[in-house]
């Protein structure tokens, strides 16, 4: 399958948050604070299952609007707009210097698209990641979403991306090092010939956007940390048609596979419980 590749667009100015609205510590910093405990007090979950569900409603919202002649920076306008009318800050808008509330990854990029006038086409892949921090937490998720009439191949890669986002979810229980999740969908991706995508992982969430908890998606025998009650991070793989290998733009963020081969990625916020798991991220 041939398509045009991407190329940078024109960015938009940042779209603006009414004062009233709580932003998050790194908001105007270089960077942002990390370290927080992996397992959260139970007030922090309660909160957090409010930042879960909103990130979800408004992931959902965007989605209604992927179609053929859509902006990115419409979409970004869209999930702007319904984080305020909730009363939430978009934890992206300004993380590290992030010029958006949102990240739109069309075809070959693997994650950190940026949002502007690039014009979706019909057959594109679309991901969209949006995070919603209100109440002093964060709630983060993304989905990928299919454009206008798309070729086989690429609406197999979704379908079964979100199958190893799902495998990777069940498998977290208490008591499991923490590499079981990317053992399980490196092995479930491995059947299709994709390749997954290892620098770019899940993380810890809570009252920090990136807590320090690293999740890989591929199965890393380093990765031995303990599930616990309580804990709460992400599952978020991205898996390739081809190379897991990887250019960034000059925009320092946009990060593309290097044989330019289309990618998708999913990810929910978890919280550990006594026997399992529980998605907050869901609408």
């Amino acid at each position: 399958m041939t398509t045009q590749l991407l190329r940078p667009g024109n960015v938009s100015p940042m779209r603006k948050v009414p004062a009233q609205i709580p932003r998050p510590e790194y908001v105007g910093k270089k960077r942002p604070k990390t370290g927080e405990p992996d397992v959260k007090t139970p007030e922090i979950i309660e909160r957090m299952r409010v930042a879960g569900r909103i990130a979800a409603q408004a992931l959902e919202e965007v989605g209604k609007h992927v179609r053929p002649g859509v902006t990115t920076d419409e979409l970004d306008r869209i999930g702007h707009e319904f984080m305020l009318d909730h009363g939430a800050y978009p934890s992206t808008l300004g993380y590290r210097g992030f010029p958006k509330s949102l990240c739109t990854s069309i075809n070959e990029v693997i994650c950190h698209g940026i949002p502007d006038d690039t014009v979706l086409r019909d057959g594109d892949i679309i991901n969209v990641d949006i995070t919603a921090y209100i109440d002093g937490v964060h709630g983060d998720t993304d989905a990928t979403f299919l454009c206008g009439d798309v070729d086989e191949e690429s609406r197999l890669l979704v379908e079964r991306t979100r199958e190893a986002t799902m495998r990777g979810i069940k498998a977290v229980k208490p008591g499991r090092a923490l590499n079981v999740i990317g053992r399980v969908i490196e092995s479930y991706a491995k059947r299709f010939g994709y390749g997954v995508v290892r620098d770019f992982t899940g993380h810890g969430i809570g009252t920090t956007f990136h807590s320090g908890l690293v999740v890989p998606h591929y199965d890393d025998p380093n990765a031995t940390t303990v599930i616990e009650p309580g804990m709460t991070f992400t599952v978020e793989p991205m898996l390739t048609l081809g190379t897991y290998d990887y250019d960034i733009w000059d925009d320092g963020w946009t990060v593309v596979t290097k044989d330019r081969r289309r990618t998708a990625q999913f990810e929910h916020t978890l919280l550990v419980t006594e026997d399992g798991h529980e998605i907050l991220t869901l609408p």
